[in-house]
């Protein structure tokens, strides 16, 4: 086995996962966890209005990444490439100053973050979230078998939406992804741009009428009739999952995996993005430093699952559950870690 860490520094959150890494017999990859980390830190604080990494992000975040280095050499993680990676997203994607964050991260960890493309973070997500269609830590890549409808069809695909604070990726596909795409929308997003004075009608309907554009443009590259199945990943989604649930706190047993009618889902975000500040910071589940993004995060989801339940119905086969999962780019991150299979002796001779 390989002690393998994964780093995935988005918008709103910095994440570790520490974990022994291997192949089972029939050479899938698969991670024993032994360590996860969950910090907010905000990096991408007003990328979207300046075109820069804030100063005081960039040093909240830096100090994360200490720790996190810190965590590596207590736990033994290996030096180098081949044993960490550390992905970055959307708010240093957008940034003219990144290369003050990426000379920050290679000091502290020894090796540069990447700075991914959408199309990358997209992969990476499904690769993620197919632990927890496998029922957690174990198999992970290529090992979920699908959706296999009730008449018999080959397995369904499934779209898995990875709603971040910079950005939300659609994913299509059964064991891989066949169509995908990064749109720049999510919870700091939409914040910014509409509903930074709270959530009055004219911000709303500013802000719904930019996610639906951003929707149409996603048509063009994934068909949102085609799941069975509808996966959300991140933040946002599990507090939505955790309202509906109606959960006194962050109870990860109950959501990964959780599924919720589509109707139950709409009427969560209905509430969260109509929420007062009273009631976010009385809701157990939501962590502190999410609280004032929420309301334009649960806007996001409730447009993309009114979509997809708006198209499947349209060809008489409507979306019926929304599922949650806990595995994500995160586990994505790590899964790309694992060693390849050794070739057998003789093998193409």
């Amino acid at each position: 086995m390989t002690r393998v860490a994964a780093i995935d520094c988005g918008t709103n959150t910095i994440r570790l996962l520490i974990a022994e890494a291997d192949r089972d017999p029939s050479g899938r990859p698969r991670l024993e966890v032994l360590r996860r980390r969950n910090e907010i830190v905000r990096l991408g604080q007003e990328v979207d209005r300046t075109g820069v990494l804030d100063p005081e992000a960039l040093e909240r975040t830096l100090t994360v990444v200490a720790a996190y280095a810190a965590d590596c050499a207590e736990l033994g993680v290996a030096p180098g490439v081949a044993a960490r990676r550390f992905v970055a997203t959307s708010a240093t994607r957008d940034a003219r100053n990144r290369e003050d964050f990426v000379a920050g991260v290679r000091r502290l960890l020894g090796i540069d973050p990447e700075v991914v493309s959408g199309q990358e973070e997209a992969r990476l997500s499904f690769s993620g979230s197919l632990l927890g269609a496998c029922g957690g830590e174990g198999t992970g890549e290529g090992a979920g078998e699908g959706v296999r409808s009730d008449d018999g069809r080959a397995p369904a695909p499934r779209l898995v939406v990875d709603l971040g604070g910079g950005s939300t990726e659609l994913v299509l596909g059964v064991d891989a992804p066949s169509a995908a795409i990064s749109l720049d929308t999510g919870s700091v997003r939409i914040t910014e741009r509409f509903l930074a004075d709270g959530v009055t009608p004219a911000a709303e309907a500013a802000a719904r009428a930019e996610v639906r554009g951003l929707l149409d443009e996603a048509e063009r590259i994934v068909d949102l009739s085609a799941p069975e199945q509808l996966v959300g990943l991140a933040g946002t989604i599990t507090t939505v999952t955790a309202h509906a649930l109606g959960l006194q706190a962050f109870d990860p047993q109950a959501l990964n995996g959780a599924g919720l009618s589509p109707q139950a889902v709409l009427v969560s975000c209905e509430a969260i993005v109509h929420s007062t500040a009273e009631q976010r910071a009385s809701w157990g589940y939501l962590a502190p430093g999410r609280r004032d993004v929420i309301a334009a995060g649960a806007l996001v989801w409730s447009e993309v699952v009114s979509r997809v339940v708006a198209r499947t119905e349209a060809i008489g086969r409507p979306l019926e559950r929304v599922t949650t999962s806990l595995y994500d780019i995160l586990d994505g991150i790590a899964l790309s870690l694992v060693p390849a299979q050794p070739i057998a002796e003789g093998a193409g001779a």
